[in-house]
């Protein structure tokens, strides 16, 4: 059963993500858009509604599931309403991607991950090497006598949000990804220039009782994956849950990359 959040859980409340309406998936008819079948007032109709996550995304967006919809601030967009969350089970999972970037701010800013705490600064959005980072963060250090310039130590950290899971096994992604292998070379990079590197997983879903790359859909990433986790780069698996329109953390999950049982 879905992870519910009890009253004790309000401090690790990150945000509340406001809904307009409940519709139901007529199709998807391409990466960024869905049909939706909305009633208000007792009248069905059928919006254009964007899809703010550009992966597959199979086991959620499917004709005929629920979906939570808000309506667009900008009344001339071609889309007039986002898709924020799909229905699996008990469940509304998030399934847009333009929240990464808060949720991922506010892990960083309460200190949630225990490698990440001595941290001075975050800057998102800095550009390392042939790509655009999530973050960097700065950890001032202690001067050496005589040493007027401060001693910084650097930590870049790629986001990546998870919305599917096997057998209780979380698993990203969920369509091959060259750009996601790119970030794992960078930080893999980042590490062999003396820098600390992070990647933050935001799993999305509260069935997972573990995190794996997906094997089966990108072994590319997959290998990459191992490999920069070899090379010191570290592996942050972030579980969440969406409820009454507001996000709460749950607690990191452990990777599990030999057992998933998902090689064939």
């Amino acid at each position: 059963m879905p992870q519910k959040a009890p009253q004790s859980m309000k401090d690790k409340e990150i945000m509340q993500i406001h809904t307009d309406a409940e519709g139901t998936l007529i199709e998807r008819a391409n990466r960024f858009l869905a049909i939706v079948e909305i009633e208000e007032n007792g009248i069905k109709k059928q919006e254009k509604a964007h899809v703010h996550d550009p992966g597959r995304l199979i086991d959620i967006l499917y004709p005929g599931n629920r979906l939570l919809l808000r309506k667009a601030s900008n009344p001339n967009r071609k889309t007039g309403w986002d898709v924020i969350a799909g229905r699996i089970g008990d469940e509304w999972i998030l399934i847009n991607s333009a929240f990464h970037r808060l949720i991922s701010q506010w892990v960083l800013e309460n200190r949630v991950i225990d490698e990440l705490k001595d941290i001075d600064n975050i800057i998102p959005e800095q550009k390392f090497g042939d790509s655009r980072l999530d973050f960097l963060l700065e950890t001032n250090g202690v001067a050496e006598e005589g040493n007027e310039k401060e001693q910084v130590k650097s930590t870049w950290v790629e986001v990546k949000g998870c919305t599917l899971a096997k057998n209780n096994v979380a698993i990203f992604p969920d369509a091959p990804t060259t750009r996601g292998k790119r970030h794992l070379e960078e930080l893999m990079h980042a590490v062999d220039e003396g820098n600390d590197a992070a990647i933050i997983i935001l799993i999305l879903r509260s069935d997972a009782s573990c995190f794996s790359p997906n094997w089966n859909i990108d072994i590319d990433f997959t290998k990459t994956m191992i490999k920069a986790v070899e090379k010191g780069v570290m592996i942050f698996p972030l579980q969440f849950i969406f409820e009454n329109n507001s996000i709460y953390y749950i607690s990191e999950i452990p990777l599990c990359f030999e057992r998933t049982g998902l090689v064939e």
